[in-house]
């Protein structure tokens, strides 16, 4: 049966994609400029190339007997709009995969493969790739494979300059090495790991104070500006952390992130326990007490909002803390002694300045 082309108004063009608002062109450009970004991430148990439909990843067949997937996705929240209204986008990606595998790095678990979403109303190649390059820096960090992702261009959808992101990451972890928390126990000892500052939580709180002070970005902040402060990338823990699980029990994690402090320990603690947090035990770091400061907040509203200097807690024994502490430090972490688990409290946290 043949067809013919539907009537239109011969005055006026006929329409295509690119006349709706989305390149198709720009979208392969970008494809071209990310790829050996990508490449950089690769493992040896990705299969195929970037660009199939889907991607795939065979488990390593001798190394598990009997291995978990640990699943997580996140997003970077209103930090994102920080980043497009200085259009500085090369360490947004950094969070977006640091937000995800830290999550599942609590639970044991090794990530090895990311995926990403980008959306956007109009596609700036230069902008996606600068992104997608940060994204691809921080499975370089994670030690996971970037293994595909999504490109929406969705015109009506965002302003012109504004985009999302959303990460998803797959972990593998043997089934008898799984962290669930169940085996802390009264007096165990609270390792805290600094924090690379605010990470990606808390930003509408930190834009409200941005607006009713009529602070600028661009004043000095330390050895930079204030702007590139509240941009500094999440701090990856995974290669540190990993390597400590291959020597060392840890029996339960917490990764600080919305909810800070209060809300996230608590998740990793057996019903009946608390936790005893002394916060003189490792410095604050500046940008947590000017936004106390320009805000107004009060302490409590400030560990539970922000991580106040500590991105993720470990639960381990009295006797194996010290060595423990040490080893971090020669990872490259910052490790602090913060606190114990306890029997008695009168909240899930208790805040105390020993």
């Amino acid at each position: 049966m043949s067809q013919s082309n539907p009537p239109y108004d011969k005055a006026t063009p006929p329409l295509d994609y690119a006349a709706a608002g989305v390149n198709i062109d720009a979208g392969n450009q970008l494809v071209e400029k990310i790829k050996s970004s990508v490449k950089r991430t690769t493992r040896a148990e990705v299969l195929g190339n970037l660009g199939g439909f889907a991607g795939l990843f065979a488990i390593p067949p001798n190394r598990y007997q009997e291995p978990v997937m640990v699943t997580g996705t996140d997003g970077v929240g209103t930090k994102l709009k920080l980043a497009q209204s200085l259009d500085r986008h090369h360490t947004i990606g950094i969070d977006l995969v640091a937000m995800c595998v830290n999550d599942i790095l609590v639970q044991g678990a090794e990530p090895v493969l990311f995926l990403d979403y980008f959306a956007t109303g109009q596609l700036s190649v230069d902008t996606a790739a600068a992104v997608i390059e940060g994204i691809a820096e921080g499975c370089h960090q994670a030690g996971a494979a970037l293994i595909g992702g999504e490109t929406a261009e969705m015109p009506g959808m965002y302003a012109l300059g504004e985009y999302d992101l959303a990460g998803f990451t797959v972990g593998l972890v043997e089934r008898n090495q799984i962290i669930d928390g169940s085996q802390v126990q009264a007096g165990d000892h609270l390792i805290g790991l600094a924090s690379s500052g605010l990470h990606s939580n808390g930003y509408s709180l930190v834009r409200k104070i941005l607006e009713i002070n009529d602070e600028s970005l661009a004043q000095p902040f330390g050895d930079h500006t204030l702007g590139e402060e509240l941009l500094l990338p999440t701090r990856i823990y995974v290669r540190s952390v990993l390597a400590l699980l291959g020597k060392f029990p840890v029996r339960g994690m917490a990764h600080i992130t919305g909810g800070g402090i209060l809300e996230n320990l608590p998740r990793t603690l057996p019903d009946g326990l608390g936790a005893r947090i002394d916060t003189n035990s490792w410095p604050t770091p500046e940008i947590f007490t000017w936004l106390q400061n320009k805000g107004g907040i009060m302490d409590e509203e400030m560990y539970r909002t922000f991580n106040q200097g500590i991105g993720m807690i470990l639960c381990v024994s009295q006797e194996d803390s010290p060595e423990m502490i040490q080893f971090l430090q020669q990872q490259g972490e910052q490790a602090f002694l913060i606190g114990e688990v306890i029997t008695e409290a009168t909240s899930a946290v208790e805040l105390t300045a020993n």
